[in-house]
This record gives C-alpha cells, structure tokens and sequence, in this order.
C-alpha cells in the first residue's frame, strides 16, 4: 500500500456578498449534489440583505406540506453518533461520545464537520467549518486540518520515526482514527498533494525541535491552524501540473472557511475559534436546571475588541474603510478565516496568480474583482482564538455549532434544549409567552405542546438531530411546531438560503464520574 493512502487511511447567510468564485463546472468531490441549472441567472455581487437575526418570518409560499415521516427523513439523512468503547465494562474516557447533524440550506451545502480519535498522541478532535464563497476550503479542512494538529501535538521522537518510515518506505501507522458520516466526502485527488504538505511541515517541526520535546496542545493548536492556512496559500500559487487540481486549490485558496475545533484529552478542554462558529459548554445547576459557558468568541462586527485589532493593524487613514456595514472592506462577515485570499495577497499576486491559472477562470468576473479601499493587504488571519477549561463533574456537554444554529437559537436555549434531552428531565419554568396577547384557547394549547414536548425526546435518537428539530421548527412561543417544520423544510433551494443559513452541530457528552475521579487523582 502506499505511504500516502496509509497515512490518510479512514476517510470514508451569505458570509460574502457575491457569489461562489469558481462555480463547479464538473463534479466534484466536495460538492455531490447538483448545482443551479446553467439557465439560472447568476447572484448578484451585492445581494438582497439577509433577514435580520431573531427575525426570520415563516414562510408562506412555495413550500409543501410534510407528513411527519417526510420531516424525520430529512431531519435524520446525514446524523451522526459514535460512542466511545468501554474496557472492562468501564468507560475510563472523560468522552462518553458525540452525535454531529448537518441540515443544507445551501445548495451544495457549504458547511464542514470532522471528527477523530488521536491514536499517536491522546485525546479527541471535533471541529465545525463553515464555508463561503463554496465549500472547497471547509472541505479541505475537513480532510486536513486535524492531520497538522496531530502532528504538531507528537513528540520529536515520533516525528523522526514518521519520517523513517516515509524514508525507507515502511508501512506506517494510522495517525487518526476517524468518525465519519457516509456523506462526509473527501478530495481523492488530492491526496498525494495533502501528504506532501504534511510532510513538508512535520520534516520542519523536526528541525525546530530537540528529543524530548514537543508541543502543548494550545501551541500545537495554533501552529496547526497557521501553517494549514499558509500551505492552502502556497499550493494556489505554485499550482499543478495537474490542470483538475490546479483548478483545484485555487478554489480552495479563493473561496474561505471558518473553524471551530475542540481537543479533549481528560479532563483538559481547548478550543480553538477562526470566524463566527462557536462553542458552548452546558453546565448542569444544583437544581438540575443547565447554563450556557461560551468557549469562544465570535470574529465579527459585534466583538469590539476584534474591530480594534483590525483597525489597529492598517493605517489610521483606513480606520472607516477597513469596517463598512459590519463587514470587512464591507464585503466578509467573518474577521478571521482560511483560505480568502482576496483579503490576503497582493493585488499583482492575485493578477498573476490568475493569469497563470486554469482557462475556467478567465471568464470568470468574480476572480478578477478586487476588493474597495484595497491598501495594506493581508486584511484578514486565520489565527485562532485559543481557550482552556478544565473539566469538572457538572460540566455535562459541549456543543460546537456553525453560525446557522445561533442565528435562530439563543446559546441558553440550546443548552436547555439539550440538557433535557440528555437527561430526560424537563425543567417545568413558569409559561411564558414573549409579550404576546393569547387567548385561553392558545394558552391551552401551549401547555398541551409543553407536556407533549418530552415526546420529541423518543423521536430522536440524536441530539444533533433534537437540536436542529427545535432550531427550524420552533414557533413564536418556543415550542415545535411541525407546520412551521414542514414549510421551512420544503422551501425550494433558491429560497431556503433567504430564511437560513447551513445548520451544522457537534454534541460531545461526558462522564462526570470519570471527569471528577481525574480531578481528584490527578490524570494516570
């Protein structure tokens, strides 16, 4: 076998304003389901406005009517549980297992999930990547970013022993064990690109290190995240021979992707945040009831300390350039992403890169248009945001979630959401209605709703599933409501995307008795 497929054994709202890049003209991998028909007319570079968060009207045309079958068919297509093997009947992992779901609204959906078991080194790695522009850069990091995170967190010794192998053409032993959906696609053709890359960098980490050392998993975090994001620059440059992957990772390199990743390794949590994807811890109360402890802060418009960073780092005459409409230069959402090198290069790397580039893209208007008040490049940096918490007992779960699931669910809702799903336990808080006036009929209906709601519980067998069921289906009052599920499921794909963005969500359980021994003893 060879060394490359050994290594890579186991895979199985607009954040732009404008259109995809480099829309497919053939199928790709990372793109299974078909495009708009060529007779469609192309997106505007400056679309309609999105609705505004916490504003999303029902839809009332074009949609059909679901049966409720027809709603779990969707709701169920791409879920995801893996549980974590027991040893001796015991489960001695602080991991007791994960359920992951994804829910399109794009069309092919651009929102990424990955997860593995770290087999070299400890602990397990979960990540969102929410694409834009398309989703060729999410999915690279789907199939690639978790490889530079494990190799940055070896120990010198294992890395020269990798190297050996290659050398001597050895076989090799897995690096990840992945945890993949059947729909979770990877780049064949890629392949032997990604290894070579890969390579490159651990044969660097060799040489900036000593035996004995190797890196902590904050350090290795961000070392993964940079040095991923500049190998996805470089390939766009130097190209390929290869005219299929020469398209390829300019694609990659044009279009953009945040990341949300998560190490846990005992009762030590990090998270790693690039954009607007998000992590939350649910934390179970004394009296049962759960609260929401964000992990990671959003890279937008919103976060005033990331709109000081920006304007911090260009000239004071860009001050009210650099931020326009809450978007970067007026155009990105995200203030930190991979790939969108149209924020990054030159504006003559870009014209040279292109000109150079496959004959696909010089029809393309998309490619050649440079971004306005375009000065001190690079405007943006995929460096994460790196934060550590220590587990303990009440620390029930973690939810990692594209910006698609918080645009439509406050972050306690969706700890409530789970937290009674999680333990069967309903909190009975008093009914409220949100200011609005009802009549005792709709009152009475509420609270038929409220006691049906543990049903929902049996309806699913997957929390990602539970969650996004709540997120697409919940009416004013906050409770399911499958007309409201149906319609918003049987949009046409030309009018989901204008109610909601791509839902993608990871769930990660713990043990609390595993997490509060490790606190106690100290990890073994």
């Amino acid at each position: 076998m060879p060394v490359t497929s050994q290594l890579f054994r186991g895979f199985p709202r607009a954040k732009l304003w404008g259109s995809s890049l480099f829309p497919c003209q053939r199928q790709l991998p990372c793109c299974p389901t078909s495009h708009r028909p060529t007779s469609s007319p192309p997106h505007p570079i400056w679309p309609t406005a999105m609705p505004v968060r916490g504003y999303r009207k029902s839809p009332d045309l074009h949609s059909y009517n679901l049966t409720p079958p027809q709603v779990n068919s969707i709701l169920k297509a791409n879920e995801y549980s893996f549980k974590v093997p027991e040893f001796d009947g015991k489960n001695v992992s602080s991991v007791m297992g994960f359920d992951s779901n994804q829910l399109p609204a794009n069309a092919p959906i651009e929102d990424r999930r990955s997860a593995a078991t770290c087999l070299q080194t400890r602990g397990m790695l979960l990540g969102v990547f929410d694409g834009h522009a398309g989703c060729a850069c999410a999915q690279a990091l789907s199939e690639r970013l978790f490889y530079y995170v494990a190799m940055s967190l070896m120990p010198h010794e294992t890395l020269c022993e990798l190297e050996s192998a290659v050398e001597a053409g050895r076989p090799l032993s897995p690096i990840l064990q992945w945890h993949k959906h059947p729909n979770d696609y990877f780049t064949r053709e890629a392949q032997t690109m990604y290894f070579n890359s890969l390579r490159t960098y651990w044969q660097e980490l060799i040489d900036l290190s000593s035996p004995g050392e190797s890196l902590g998993p904050r350090e290795a975090l961000l070392s993964a995240f940079k040095r991923l994001d500049s190998d996805l620059s470089l390939e766009a440059q130097v190209g390929d021979a290869n005219s299929f992957l020469h398209y390829w990772v300019l694609r990659v390199a044009f279009s953009g992707a945040t990341a949300c990743v998560a190490h846990i390794d005992g009762s030590d949590l990090y998270v790693a945040n690039t954009g607007d994807g998000r992590a939350v811890l649910g934390v179970q109360e004394e009296d049962g009831s759960f609260s929401a402890h964000t992990l990671s802060n959003d890279h937008n418009a919103q976060n005033e300390n990331e709109v000081a960073r920006i304007q911090g780092e260009h000239p004071p005459s860009e001050k009210k350039t650099v931020v326009r409409q809450d978007r970067l230069l007026g155009l990105l959402m995200p203030f930190r992403a991979f790939g969108d090198v149209k924020f990054k290069w030159s504006i003559d790397l870009q014209r040279g890169v292109l000109e150079s580039g496959p004959d696909q893209l010089h029809d393309n208007e998309h490619t050649k248009f440079i971004p306005p008040n375009y000065h001190t490049p690079p405007y943006l940096t995929a460096e994460p945001e790196i934060t550590h918490h220590r587990l303990r007992p009440q620390d029930r779960f973690l939810v990692l979630g594209t910006d698609g699931l918080w645009e439509t669910l406050h972050r306690q809702e969706v700890v409530r959401i789970v937290g009674e799903y999680l333990t069967g336990v309903h909190q009975r808080q008093p009914l409220t209605v949100g200011g609005y006036h009802v009549t005792l009929g709709q009152m009475q209906g509420l609270l038929a709703e409220r006691k049906a709601r543990a049903s929902l519980a049996f309806q699913d067998q997957n929390a990602a599933t539970h969650l996004i069921r709540h997120a697409v289906g919940n009416n004013e009052f906050g409770a399911v409501d499958h007309e409201t599920l149906s319609k918003m499921l049987s949009l046409p794909e030309e009018l989901a995307r204008m109610y909601r963005d791509d839902i993608t969500i990871i769930i990660t359980q713990f043990n609390p008795h595993v997490v509060g021994h490790q606190r106690q003893g100290g990890e073994s």
